[in-house]
């Protein structure tokens, strides 16, 4: 059963969605007050900010943690339905990952539809992978991270990669992933109905339309779900039961498995989505990272032939914030 804080946290997003489903403001309204929300956001004090410009022209920051081990580092890929998010939204969430794995992170401003529709998003993202390996660190040290738009935008990434013959980084961890762009709106409906929470004002269908433009949303680029998914690294992927996307996240995890790929499933109940972003009152949020945590070192604890080749995952168990074997 989901935490108090919890239950508390979807009281108050309830009664935000509320105004949004009757006025529908633009993208640009919903950007500001997400912007505006970001300044109650606070890093860890221990994770030390460092902004730069990937190439002269991509925003990005590192947040270094003390501790960090000197060579592995993560990219990570903020959410936002490719049209919301920055730099700033995500700070505190990417600062407390770093300081939980350890590990220093990168983390980037990717242009946003509709100014920058597909595949603008995908191309600054493989920038960013390409600097770091220009930069000294090895694709076996690099793992991959990203949060709803952000999390399909790395296993987009990692499909790029794949088939442009690059090397891949070591694994992705994918947090409540945004796996396939069309939208059921029977999905829509149930989480509308079953957990009051009124996704339609946040347009999610408009929003992947919007990014994918003259695209077909089906394209494997947009939407990993549809794309041939042999060959990827070991992936850790973490949803709630109650959000809108969680059963296109199921069928995405059980094609993968049956293309040979390792995937760790860790189920959550109940919880809504973007839960990870409240990690400082939300007991499941930190739960849900230090699971990745564990989850990254057994990874690099794995010998490299083990990394390499890993077994097709056991069928799924659900079980609320546990591992499925």
């Amino acid at each position: 059963m989901p935490s108090f804080q919890h239950l508390l946290l979807k009281q108050l997003l309830t009664a935000a969605a509320a105004p949004l489903a009757r006025h529908k403001p633009s993208v640009g309204a919903i950007r500001l007050a997400m912007e505006a929300g970001s300044l109650f956001q606070f890093m860890p004090w221990k994770v030390h900010l460092e902004s730069l410009k990937l190439d002269k022209r991509l925003e990005a920051e590192w947040l270094r943690p003390r501790g960090a081990h000197p060579k592995r580092v993560m990219l990570y890929l903020h959410g936002g339905g490719y049209v919301l998010g920055s730099l700033n939204t995500h700070r505190s969430l990417v600062g407390s990952l770093a300081e939980r794995c350890k590990l220093n992170v990168l983390t980037i401003n990717y242009r946003k539809a509709p100014d920058h529709p597909f595949p603008a998003a995908l191309d600054d993202a493989k920038r960013a992978y390409r600097w770091l390996l220009r930069h000294g660190h090895e694709a076996k040290d690099i793992v991959v991270a990203g949060d709803s738009a952000g999390g399909g935008l790395a296993l987009a990434l990692l499909l790029a990669l794949r088939d442009a013959g690059e090397a891949l980084p070591a694994a992705a961890v994918c947090l409540s992933p945004w796996t396939d762009l069309n939208l059921p709106i029977t999905a829509l409906r149930r989480v509308a109905r079953e957990e009051g929470l009124l996704l339609e004002a946040l347009q999610m269908r408009t929003w992947g339309v919007l990014y994918a433009h003259k695209t077909a949303l089906e394209h494997p680029l947009l939407s990993p779900a549809q794309a041939d998914l042999h060959g990827l690294p070991p992936l850790l992927i973490q949803v709630s039961t109650a959000e809108v996307l969680y059963e296109d996240v199921v069928k995405f995890v059980d094609k993968a498995r049956a293309a040979g790929v390792k995937v760790t499933l860790q189920p959550f109940e109940g919880l809504v989505h973007w839960w990870h972003l409240f990690w400082r009152i939300v007991p499941e949020a930190r739960q849900a990272l230090d699971q990745v945590a564990g989850f990254l070192e057994q990874l690099w604890a794995a010998p490299p032939a083990a990394a390499i080749a890993w077994p097709a995952a056991a069928p799924r168990r659900a079980a609320s914030g546990r591992k499925a074997a």
